[in-house]
Order: structure tokens, then C-alpha cells, then sequence
């Protein structure tokens, strides 16, 4: 999709590409991605009509902004952009792992051998 990245207050059209947590962006007239966004640890912040921005929590101070052409597709972008986090789909695996386990009585990562790993678990309090 085009968008307008600004992060400095400067205008500039670029084509951007989701990948898993990445978001490329690239020239107009190039094929090779001229930079990407980790999409860990941000806000996706819908700005105004077919507007939405990303700004990270290190560096609230710079924003991305992004014009889409509606606002059908802004949308789109900003759902796609919220669950594109490791996080997200950390606790995507976790809450199906447990759907799947209430109904079928077996744990779907045990097969692999993974079941235990700590970044399949949810956090526990201490006691």
C-alpha cells in the first residue's frame, strides 16, 4: 500500500510490506527495502481520516505516521499492524494451546517437545 512516512516532520511516499513483525518500506521505484520498523513495543494510533501512526515506547517522541487510500484500508492496516507483535502471537499460541487441551484432553506442544519452555507458559504469580 503507498503510505506517507513522516517521522521528522518531512513528507516522503513509500510502499511498505508487512513480514510477520517487520514492516519494510520502500522507495517507490526500488524493489530492495530501504528500512524496516520492529513492530515490538509500540502504539498503532489511529490519527484522522485514512491516517494512522506507530510511535515506540523507547522514543515516544518519533512517530510514523501513515496515509492510506481509505479508509477501509487503514483499518486493515491498523489490525494487521496490532497483531503482528511476538507478543500478540505469543499469546495467540498460549490461548489456543489451552482451547485445544480442553478439548481434546492433550496438549498440541508436547509432540514437539516444547510443552515445558517458559515462553509458552502463562506468567504466574509468585507465592
Amino acid at each position: 500500500a503507498s503510505t506517507l512516512l513522516f517521522p521528522f516532520a518531512v513528507l516522503k511516499k513509500r510502499l511498505v510490506k508487512l513480514v510477520v513483525n517487520f514492516l519494510f518500506y520502500f522507495r517507490t521505484d526500488e524493489a530492495e527495502p530501504i528500512g524496516a520498523l520492529l513492530l515490538e513495543h509500540c502504539r498503532i494510533t489511529k490519527e484522522e481520516e485514512n491516517v494512522f501512526s506507530i510511535s515506540f515506547i523507547e522514543e515516544p517522541e518519533r512517530k510514523y505516521c501513515f496515509e492510506c487510500d481509505s479508509e477501509e484500508q487503514c483499518q486493515e492496516w491498523i489490525e494487521a499492524l496490532k497483531r503482528a507483535s511476538y507478543e500478540f502471537m505469543r499469546r495467540s499460541l498460549i490461548f489456543y494451546r489451552n482451547e485445544i487441551q480442553k478439548m481434546t484432553g492433550k496438549d498440541p506442544l508436547e509432540q514437539y517437545g516444547i510443552s515445558e519452555e517458559a515462553r509458552f507458559q502463562l506468567a504466574t504469580r509468585k507465592q
